[in-house]
């Protein structure tokens, strides 16, 4: 009767165990891009990615390049610095007064799923506190992270391409 109980208690110890394993980091908020506020474009060398919609209604120059934050890093480049200020103005006197920007942290599919999803929201937050450092409520900008889920990189260059902060219009 011992061994039957010692076997039923180590199974249950297995099981628990392979269960928390198993556990997946929860998702801060389901950001998947709808077609109409999909990011397709950024400045050269910029880890920012504005939303067309953005950059049409503050007026905020299209140029075509790949976003791109350093690996394993959340420092805003001066191209990053250059799109968040006008985008800042944007939101304190412009068109997006009083608006919402949501801000999705991404992160290339190497290292481990919850560390990926914690460097996406260390991302998104660095370009929160320039643009409350702009004078933007940081209550009008929301951060969630996406981590490496959308991650679609294979190589370096396609991996940069995943290290950014996508920015849109709340509500698109």
């Amino acid at each position: 009767m011992r061994s039957l109980t010692l076997s039923i208690a180590a199974a249950l110890v297995v099981s628990m165990v392979g269960c928390a394993h198993e556990a997946k980091p929860p998702v801060l908020a389901s950001a998947s891009p709808t077609a109409s506020a999909v990011p397709v474009r950024t400045a050269a060398g910029s880890g920012v990615l504005l939303s067309t919609e953005l950059r049409r209604v503050c007026g905020i120059d299209d140029t075509a390049s790949a976003p791109k934050f350093s690996f394993d890093a959340s420092a805003l480049t001066s191209a990053d610095r250059n799109e968040l200020s006008q985008l800042a103005t944007c939101m304190t006197t412009g068109p997006l007064a009083g608006k919402t920007v949501e801000l999705v942290g991404r992160a290339d599919p190497r290292g481990e799923e919850e560390y990926n999803m914690t460097l996406g929201e260390r991302r998104a937050e660095s370009v929160v506190h320039y643009l409350t450092q702009l004078g933007v409520a940081e209550s009008r900008l929301p951060v969630t992270s996406r981590g490496a889920l959308d991650a679609q990189g294979h190589d370096e260059a396609t991996w940069a391409v995943d290290r950014r902060v996508d920015l849109r219009l709340a509500g698109n």
